[in-house]
């Protein structure tokens, strides 16, 4: 086991799921280690109940039942199903709360499986509605787990991952390096690290810990604006970790990680699209490899801004280029069913004491 095995989760994060094979053994006393890594594929593969192991004895499959109930911890309750191809899912949790996941395919053919890693969220982005809920709670590294199992068994093979549902990935950050650690193991999904990207508003600590400790992982930064004093009014965290100190948090990890940070900016229609935005932008790239990623604003109830057009989409990318950064632009993908960047949230149904 590496030095995140260890650890220590909760009594309600202690779900199969989210336990390496060695540590199936450990739990149920097992002699034999191949048997924990039969456990952990069969987990790994979206069986729903313990006596579908077929290869499993069935006193060991007995012992399964009796000591973590069920393979899953959460259910799948809703499906929605965009015409262009996206699938959104509503999960619902042990304690009544749910949350959405996204499988979103390119044109490549490439399906990834955006995941959540909070019911709700703290950070109070303007154009986001999951911010809109509020931080309910964190989800366990089973709940993060079994969202990426869900979307893999029931609709097809899933090869990449992106942490950029509901909730800020960093806020969570051991139940998220622990399914970064389950999604690498060569006996379950096996997704590389460059098949991995985690989204951050960027809480600077965590990010300096990431290229310290790791795991490395693909970066994205959710940056919107580059202009001290907008971010601070769009995205409230960044009067807590101000633009320099995000800078060269990531300038850290790319040393430790050297391949391209993504900035992500959400196009906000008279908002954050003239000139100076860009010149912004250019200064804060400077030093960093980046490449921008813009996202046209999806509307959502609550949310107060305008999306911008086609044509202001193409010529804030004409700009970003003519600066000298590589640009891409994110297809506006899962609109119809809410499933599109920033608008993802649940009802609420309970908050943790």
């Amino acid at each position: 086991m590496n030095k995140h095995s260890n650890i220590q989760m909760q009594v309600h994060d202690l779900q199969i799921s989210s336990l390496l094979p060695e540590e199936i053994c450990e739990t149920l006393e097992l002699k034999q280690s191949f048997r924990g890594k039969q456990i952990f594929s069969w987990i790994h593969k979206g069986i729903n109940t313990f006596h579908d192991m077929s290869n499993i004895p069935k006193t060991l499959r007995e012992l399964l039942a009796e000591r973590f109930s069920a393979p899953q911890s959460i259910t799948l309750d809703t499906v929605q199903k965009d015409p262009d191809g996206t699938i959104k899912i509503a999960l619902g949790l042990s304690d009544g709360n749910s949350v959405e996941a996204v499988l979103l395919e390119d044109v490549k053919g490439r399906r990834t499986a955006c995941i959540s890693s909070q019911v709700g969220c703290a950070m109070g982005c303007l154009f986001c509605r999951t911010g809109t809920m509020g931080l309910i709670r964190n989800l366990s590294a089973s709940e993060i787990i079994e969202q990426y199992i869900i979307l893999n068994t029931e609709f097809g093979p899933v090869s990449h991952i992106v942490f950029m549902g509901m909730g800020e990935p960093l806020a969570n950050l051991d139940a998220v390096r622990r399914a970064i650690e389950v999604f690498r193991h060569p006996d379950g999904s096996y997704i590389s690290k460059r098949k991995m990207t985690i989204s951050t508003c960027g809480l600077t600590p965590q990010i300096i810990s990431l290229a310290q400790e790791g795991p490395h992982v693909r970066m994205a930064l959710s940056l919107t604006s580059a202009r001290a004093e907008l971010r601070d009014y769009l995205m409230p965290i960044s009067k807590r970790y101000p633009l320099h100190e995000v800078k060269e948090a990531l300038r850290l990890y790319q040393e430790a990680f050297s391949k391209r940070i993504t900035l992500e900016y959400v196009l906000l229609k008279g908002i954050n699209d003239a000139d100076r935005d860009v010149k912004a932008l250019r200064r804060f790239a400077d030093g960093l490899q980046v490449v921008i990623n813009l996202i046209p604003f999806n509307p959502g109830a609550n949310l107060d801004f305008q999306e911008p057009s086609a044509r202001d989409l193409e010529k804030m990318a004409g700009k970003i280029e003519d600066a000298g950064l590589a640009v891409t632009k994110r297809f506006r993908k899962g609109r119809s069913i809410d499933g599109a960047c920033g608008q993802l949230a649940t009802s609420l149904k309970k908050r943790s004491p």
